[in-house]
């Protein structure tokens, strides 16, 4: 089971999924820390994450992940949202070649100490490579995985798809915290719920 997978069985099932499980099911070689108060520390027992990476290896891990939160930039978002995108990337390289020849030469592309670099420096990197097939892959893969993520999910306040739970008019419909109540008298009929 990797990590995506214990996010989505805590998101459907909260209480099945021990701390022993989720860590067996988070050990390899990028790591990182987990941030106090995040949507991620509510369920892992420990401050630690780390994916598997098979056709990547850790420096290459740790560069593209700073590659995806430059494309994605979400301050207060978990690193361990952003590195289900490469672990998700990792997956597609050990299927397809062509795919870690492309990863592999977009890496080179970035030069050297790409993540250590100041974020402007990297945005201008990166705009430089916006026509290559490298930054095309990566920005449609950060996009699909990191914000179909149950950390994401969490981060942004997405409760996830309704219709499994009833749908949005009797769950959910109502509870946007950002805005004021509005009077009952102007809230329109109310629905019969047979």
């Amino acid at each position: 089971m990797d990590l995506l997978a214990a996010c989505r069985l805590l998101m459907d099932q909260p209480n099945q999924l021990n701390r022993r499980e989720l860590l067996k099911a988070t050990t390899g070689v990028l790591v990182g820390l987990v941030i106090p108060g995040s949507p991620l520390a509510a369920f892992a027992g420990g401050r630690a994450w780390a994916i598997d990476l098979t056709a990547l290896t850790s420096a290459d891990g740790a560069v593209l992940m700073a590659m995806t939160r430059t494309l994605m930039p979400h301050d207060k978002l978990d690193d361990a949202a952003y590195a289900l995108v490469i672990q998700a990337i990792d997956v597609d390289a050990g299927k397809d070649q062509k795919l870690l020849s492309t990863l592999r030469e977009g890496l080179v592309s970035l030069g050297p100490d790409f993540a250590k670099k100041p974020e402007s420096e990297r945005v201008d990197i990166l705009k430089k490579l916006e026509s290559s097939a490298f930054f095309q892959t990566m920005r449609q893969k950060a996009v699909q995985v990191l914000y179909s993520s149950p950390l994401a999910y969490a981060y942004f306040g997405y409760e996830g798809e309704a219709f499994s739970k009833g749908g949005y008019l009797l769950r959910g419909f109502n509870n946007l915290r950002w805005l004021p109540e509005v009077p009952l008298e102007d809230s329109g009929p109310m629905p019969v719920h047979s």
